[in-house]
């Protein structure tokens, strides 16, 4: 049992998979619903004060470096610009929009990316981290809905 809830636990640390893989996958190897969630969520939360911490460091460092300069160039000065549009345009909603951005299971969306997107921002910590942990519970909700087949059977996807 313990070994299932490990597989679960790293799935939802792995970018790209995080929640959208391991809450169904929990369900399919028959882990209880709530303990397995919690796992996943866990999982997925370990990795975002890192990235948050240091993404925008590792950019500015590699910012002058000859191979990768131009691309950690890039990412900055395009986060930069967007940031500052959305701001301007979503002001104090812009918690919501990563709570969003986070919490509705697409491809490219997630803990990793949306954390990501607040550190070059320069959103506050704490209002990222809560607004990313407030997306991950959601996903994980819909993700379970989905896994459980009560979404489907609503006919909304």
């Amino acid at each position: 049992m313990l070994k299932k809830y490990l597989i679960v636990f790293f799935i939802s640390m792995v970018p790209l998979f995080e929640l959208r893989a391991a809450v169904p996958s929990a369900m399919a190897m028959g882990l209880p619903t709530l303990q397995a969630y919690i796992v996943c969520i866990i999982g997925n939360m370990i990795p975002v004060p890192f990235i948050f911490l240091f993404a925008r460091k590792i950019l500015e460092w590699g910012r002058d470096k000859k191979v990768i300069g131009k691309f950690c160039t890039f990412c900055l000065e395009k986060g930069h610009k967007g940031g500052e549009k959305l701001k301007s345009t979503a002001g104090r909603g812009l918690f919501v929009a990563l709570l969003l951005f986070v919490g509705i299971p697409l491809p490219g969306t997630g803990a990793w990316t949306g954390t990501l997107a607040a550190s070059i921002l320069d959103m506050d910590f704490k209002e990222s981290v809560v607004a990313v942990l407030c997306g991950v519970i959601l996903a994980g909700i819909i993700m379970g809905l989905i896994s459980a087949g009560v979404i489907s059977g609503l006919k909304l996807f």
